[in-house]
């Protein structure tokens, strides 16, 4: 076989010149793009024809070539896919197709464009001996530097063999073989086959014999490397030898020392047994072996874990009850809780220790609770985080299969508290993950089930703990991310956001006596007056905790602290006039959401992570045929609360004095602001029939009214959750009156009294209830 060459011509291209790398015609690759030259011949080439010239640096360090920094020859690509990455940065995939001599440069700036001068070969059969013998013996050469390399999949040599064209077989072994760029370059450029293929098959012929070289020095360094490893072999026959003559007790003082530990120390039968056969291997393996020290880390743990050592409760219910008082404000229900334990405990000694899940909003104290609790029970307190975590060993641990296995974070913090009776805080336990390294919350089920922890298994320890004992809580900010398993294990306990004379205590007792000493002042040098605490919790924090008003208030102490030190003052007052002056502007406004009675406009509540919210609702009636569009970024359950409103309304168009064919005859807009924040749920479901109602009968709805509950397709009001946050949140508002579901009735004990007071609550069952509150009847819209 041969090619001939049919054909030369002349085209004009962008020009992209690449570090370290030839490319040859037939072949694909991809390599990235960086330089703004190359990208902007990139965008070129997509333009047009998609076809590139790709040319080789001479010296790849360069970063801005010219024209002497790059060869002559190169390869015609075509652009078969783009891929921008991070960093201005575009992966490219190529194909190459022929190659291309460059003949006139057009321009260099913004990208090279080049005249180039094409040749390409088509291939005939013919009878030519000499072509057929030069092809397999680069076969045959290409087929021993495989052998020899280990470098490349054999599979490739069967691709080879089908290569019936002589310049096409040159190319696909070049780009294959792990050879000089240079000696590459040299390949392209020769244009006639032939000539390719003797020099590929001179430049294999070399690369074979230095193949063959590097194996001879690699089998001699073997071989110096099996002597040494002879030699080590006896040193530890020389050490054994020394050992059995009593020249070397190291190991044997080492087991007769775990031995006395382990006597000393009570365990269960079992796990004395256990221990005592890992400290007999001990004596049997080599001290140098990597299993030795396994075994020796194993050891460390199983002794110094807390096997029968335990805490002794403090009992005493006026003092846990003072202590858990001195530490927190509020929390009536956890605290009830601990004591409700205490009081068991005085009774039943054996009591399985609880598993609490304290849910709330970020900022309410929840694990600051948990370690007042270890404080009032006189237990150790451990913490582990469970944000994030993935890997199921963070919790069972590692197998001892290797160097550096470890046991799980239960069994490390046990230790850590070194008794087995600890307060454990498992943080954040909402926010597990798992991916292929397992599913850790599926490894917690064990830990957190009261009917299982008491022989609780490590994979590293491979021995039974008792966990029956530990008192776990975890917390969380919602139960949604949970999985339904683990969450059955725990006794869920909610702590609502603060009202605002929660956060007035708080601020007083607490976090600003905690800013002062932390800020180097002291409790004269700053005086905060109530009505600017209160400014402080209403204009400058909008949220359920009081995580926020801490940082106001630090950032209040460091500017007090500055005027202390420059202007020597001994006293600060801070009060409503001047607290501007250190915290700025206000941040946020709580007045009403409408300053007049709408048409249209009616007043959600909403309960978030971070606490309750008030939600404006729009509607909007035009003239079509019927269309229910709804934006604000709403999910799929308040699609169908409006979808059921709306179904509502038409079976009551009667009694509502609407027209029987409004469905047909307008479009209906329903809209909640703030698009970009997702908003899912059946709580506005009457907020948004009532919004509905008021646009197409024209009647103006309260402005002070504000509601939540769920509607059927009858009219029934459904319960929801959260009463207390988006009570409080309306409270902040400014609203008047709260309608809520008759069967939500029970839910406002959580609400404190003093915000009952200042509201007026009514419960309805039916939405013929929710409108002869809501609409302004008897007044029509003006416009």
């Amino acid at each position: 076989m041969e090619e001939k060459e049919t054909n030369i011509s002349s085209r004009t291209m962008p020009l992209i010149p690449l570090r370290g790398l030839t490319v040859f015609p037939y072949m694909v690759i991809h390599f990235d793009v960086g330089r703004e030259r190359s990208i902007n011949a990139l965008e070129e080439a997509m333009v047009h024809d998609q076809l590139v010239f790709l040319v080789s640096q001479k010296e790849a360090e360069i970063t801005a070539p010219s024209l002497n920094d790059i060869y002559q020859v190169g390869t015609i690509a075509k652009i078969k896919q783009m891929l921008k990455l991070p960093g201005d940065t575009i992966r490219v995939l190529v194909e190459g197709i022929s190659r291309g001599k460059i003949v006139n440069v057009l321009q260099e700036t913004p990208y090279f464009q080049v005249e180039i001068e094409e040749r390409s070969y088509q291939s005939e059969v013919t009878t030519d001996s000499e072509t057929e013998a030069l092809m397999r013996s680069v076969i045959d050469a290409f087929e021993e530097y495989v052998d020899i390399s280990n470098k490349i999949s054999p599979e490739i040599l069967i691709t080879i063999a089908e290569i019936e064209m002589p310049g096409r077989l040159a190319d696909t072994i070049a780009s294959n073989v792990f050879i000089k760029p240079g000696q590459k370059q040299e390949i392209l450029e020769a244009f006639d086959p032939l000539e390719r293929l003797e020099k590929l098959y001179k430049i294999l012929l070399e690369e074979v014999e230095i193949l063959q070289i590097e194996k001879k020095i690699n089998s001699r360094v073997k071989k110096q490397i099996n002597k040494v490893q002879k030699e080590y072999y006896l040193r530890e026959q020389l050490k054994a030898i020394q050992k059995e003559l009593g020249e070397d007790e190291g190991v044997v003082e080492e087991v007769a020392d775990y031995k006395e530990k382990l006597k000393k120390l009570k365990f269960p039968k079992d796990v004395h047994e256990k221990i005592e056969r890992e400290i007999d291997r001990l004596l049997k393996l080599s001290p140098a072996s990597a299993e030795t020290g396994v075994i020796r880390n194993y050891i460390d743990w199983a002794l110094n874990l807390p096997w029968n050592k335990e805490t002794k409760d403090r009992l005493d219910l006026k003092k846990s009850s003072a202590i858990l008082d001195e530490d927190h404000y509020g929390l009536k229900k956890v605290k009830e809780r601990i004591l409700e334990y205490l009081a068991i405990r005085q009774l039943a000694k054996s009591m399985k220790g609880p598993i609490l899940c304290l849910v709330g909003p970020p900022g309410v104290g929840k694990t600051s609770i948990a370690k007042s609790i270890a404080r009032s029970l006189n237990r150790k307190f451990v913490r582990m985080s469970l944000g994030g975590v993935r890997d199921e060993a963070e919790i069972r641990g590692h197998r001892r299969t290797y160097v550096g296995a470890i046991p799980g974070r239960i069994i490390s913090s046990i230790r850590q508290a070194g008794t087995k009776n600890p307060l454990f805080l498992l943080d954040e336990v909402d926010k597990l993950a798992s991916d292929f390294r397992g599913d850790p919350a599926s490894a917690l089920l064990e830990v957190l089930d009261p009917e299982q922890n008491h022989d609780f298994t490590d994979h590293f320890m491979e021995m039974p703990f008792n966990l029956s004992k530990v008192m776990f809580i975890t917390t969380a900010n919602t139960l949604d991310t949970i999985p339904r398993p683990l969450l059955d294990r725990m006794e869920v306990i909610r702590i609502a956001g603060y009202t605002e004379e929660e956060k007035l205590n708080i601020a007083s007792k607490y976090l600003l006596p905690k800013q002062i000493k932390e800020h180097g002042l002291k409790p004269a040098n700053l005086q905060v007056s109530e009505k600017a605490l209160r400014d402080i919790i209403n204009y400058y924090t909008r949220e359920a905790g009081v995580r926020n008003l801490e940082r106001q208030i630090a950032n209040l102490c460091r500017k007090v602290a500055k005027r202390v030190v420059e202007e020597k003052l001994k006293t600060i007052k801070i009060t409503p006039a001047n607290l501007k002056k250190y915290l700025s502007n206000p941040i946020y406004r709580y007045e009403m959401i409408s300053q007049k009675d709408e048409v249209g406009i009616a007043r959600g509540l909403a309960w978030t992570m971070v606490g309750g919210d008030t939600l404006s609702i729009e509607v909007t009636p035009m003239r079509g045929n019927g269309k229910l569009v709804l934006t604000g970024q709403l999910g799929d359950v308040m699609k169908e609360s409006a979808k059921a409103g709306i179904s509502y309304i038409r079976s009551r168009v009667e009694a509502l004095d609407i027209d029987s064919d409004f469905h047909t005859n307008l479009d209906i807009h329903i809209h909640i602001p703030e698009g970009a924040t997702p908003k899912d749920g059946p709580s506005a479901g009457i907020t948004m029939a009532t919004a509905v109602i008021s646009a197409v009968t024209d009647i103006p709805v309260y402005k002070d009214v504000a509601m939540t509950g769920e509607i059927t397709l009858r009219g029934r009001v459904l319960p929801v959750g959260g009463i207390k946050e988006k009570v409080l949140a309306a409270k902040r508002a400014g609203i008047q009156k709260v309608l809520l579901p008759i069967d939500n009735k029970r839910d406002l004990e959580d609400v404190p009294d003093n915000v009952k007071k200042k509201m007026d609550f009514v419960f309805v069952e039916h939405m013929d209830e929710v409108l002869e509150h809501a609409l302004k009847r008897g007044e029509k819209n003006e416009d």
